[in-house]
């Protein structure tokens, strides 16, 4: 237990303790320093967890399914807080953020963490409402950091939207309670996923049908399931690249997490039900429509932030597809497309802020050459690109592989839709990449100082997924495809 409550405290303390942090250069080294206890803690977890089974107690609850995102969500934190301290060091001394904006951020970026971690290991799921609220409440701090009439306009569409989809959720979770009080025998209970999966069999089938289009769409706005996903490429754009890594590869992760613990609870009340798999269904209806509506407006980009926030939104929709599909094999190539999604878009993200810092803009048209200027940032942003269009032998492809197989044996007549998404969304990334990468670069373009590792580190592992997966993690993964896909339900 200790290593759980070091793992979601240690950021609420850095959040606290950078607030009121002055020097700039001190703030950065203690982000880092924070970041890199918690992934520690969350190590110390995951090792606990796969040496023992579930930790539940002191409303907490980690098992195989969340201790996985625990230690992807901390990790990527510490990277994305090695490529930060640079990064900002440089927009602060080129003007755009002030001293107290920049103590801000370095708080928000602990705050931000700190949400996510809780809505990732609490067993109520009250507060989990809470702790997804908070993240949009930090991260909207965070989009804002500039304050150009642009950056204020997208926080504040972020924070409307995200605002209502999250108040649906809110009326979804008091349904879920509602059915509880009628069918445990400790109403007072009725939050407690562990308890509401126990009796999940007794829960009111109507009543949770209902509870769960409202959570789909509440949290689905933060997944950025279309229709739901104005604010995300927004967001994206105007927010410092630091905060468009982390929002990319973790928050989105955090929202379906989400959705995935409430159609874990809706299977089991639906179970002997006329419509057993209503929940599914509905996950992809929303998840394939948000994965060709996002490939189609890859191609009419024009800024290169936007672009990979709907490349975002693409793959959370292919993920949230996968999760309804239900069975191991989909729900095994979910949980490992959302880890090599993670890393891969998280990379892509730091690469792109080395990029517009190089061109001095963010816009596709004017990002020309990098190969020639700055080699590592151009090879850095291609092989980013491959990875993330599911080029083998990266992890993407093993993925997206295993998502088409689940596909032709559950539903065949969709993977032909799925592989036209696919086309769709390569030649809307790639029309895009080559005159980046290799066009004839503008005169005065100069290289910056730039830290590629964490982009190395990334791509590395999402090479080494693609080729062979881990024992230890292979087993990880299986033990959260039994809990999801039903384990004592089945």
């Amino acid at each position: 237990m200790s290593a759980l409550l070091m793992t979601v405290f240690v950021p609420l303390m850095g959040t606290l303790v950078l607030a009121g942090i002055r020097s700039l250069q001190l703030a950065g080294r203690l982000n880092l320093g924070f970041c890199a206890t918690t992934l520690a803690a969350a190590l110390g977890l995951a090792l606990r967890i796969l040496q023992g089974g579930d930790l539940t107690g002191h409303g907490f609850h980690v098992d195989a399914f969340n201790v996985y995102l625990v230690v992807l969500t901390a990790f990527v934190g510490l990277t994305t807080a090695i490529f930060s301290r640079p990064y900002m060091a440089h927009v602060c001394r080129e003007g755009r953020v002030t001293e107290r904006r920049m103590r801000l951020y370095h708080s928000m970026f602990q705050g931000f963490l700190f949400t996510m971690l809780l809505a990732l290991t609490t067993d109520n799921l009250g507060v989990l409402w809470v702790a997804v609220e908070g993240a949009t409440l930090a991260t909207v701090l965070l989009v804002s950091l500039y304050r150009t009439p642009e950056s204020i306009e997208a926080a504040w569409k972020y924070f409307i939207l995200c605002g209502v989809g999250i108040a649906l959720a809110l009326f979804g979770t008091v349904l879920v309670y509602f059915a509880a009080q009628h069918a445990l025998a400790d109403p007072s209970r009725g939050l407690s996923w562990t308890v509401l999966y126990g009796e999940a069999a007794r829960l009111h089938p109507t009543v949770m049908a209902i509870a769960f289009v409202f959570l789909l769409v509440g949290y689905g706005t933060k997944v950025g399931l279309v229709p739901l996903h104005n604010w995300l490429p927004d967001a994206h754009s105007e927010g410092p690249t630091p905060m468009s890594a982390v929002l990319s590869g973790l928050l989105l992760n955090v929202a379906l997490y989400a959705v995935v613990r409430f159609k874990m609870l809706v299977d089991g009340a639906l179970v002997a039900s006329d419509q057993p798999g209503i929940a599914g269904e509905l996950m992809m209806g929303f998840g394939l429509i948000s994965f060709l509506v996002a490939g189609l407006f890859l191609h009419r980009q024009r800024d290169i932030k936007r672009m990979f926030s709907y490349s975002s939104i693409e793959h959370m929709g292919l993920m949230t597809f996968a999760f309804g599909i239900g069975g191991p094999l989909a729900t095994f190539g979910a949980l490992l497309h959302m880890l090599v999604h993670s890393l891969t878009k998280s990379a892509i993200f730091v690469t792109v802020g080395h990029a517009s810092h190089i061109a001095g803009t963010q816009t596709i048209e004017q990002i020309r050459g990098l190969i020639r200027t700055q080699p590592a940032v151009g090879w850095g942003l291609l092989i980013g690109v491959a990875a993330i269009a599911g080029f083998p032998p990266f992890g993407v492809f093993t993925s997206e592989f295993l998502l088409l197989s689940a596909t032709m044996q559950s539903w065949p007549w969709l993977t032909s839709v799925l592989l036209f998404g696919l086309v769709v969304a390569f030649a809307g990334l790639f029309r895009h990449l080559h005159p980046m990468v290799y066009g004839k670069a503008p005169e005065g373009q100069q290289p910056v100082a730039a830290n590629m590792l964490p982009v190395m580190v990334h791509l590395g592992l999402v090479l080494w997924l693609g080729i062979a997966i881990p024992a230890f993690l292979a087993h990880w993964l299986d033990q959260a495809t039994w809990l999801i896909s039903g384990g004592h339900l089945l």
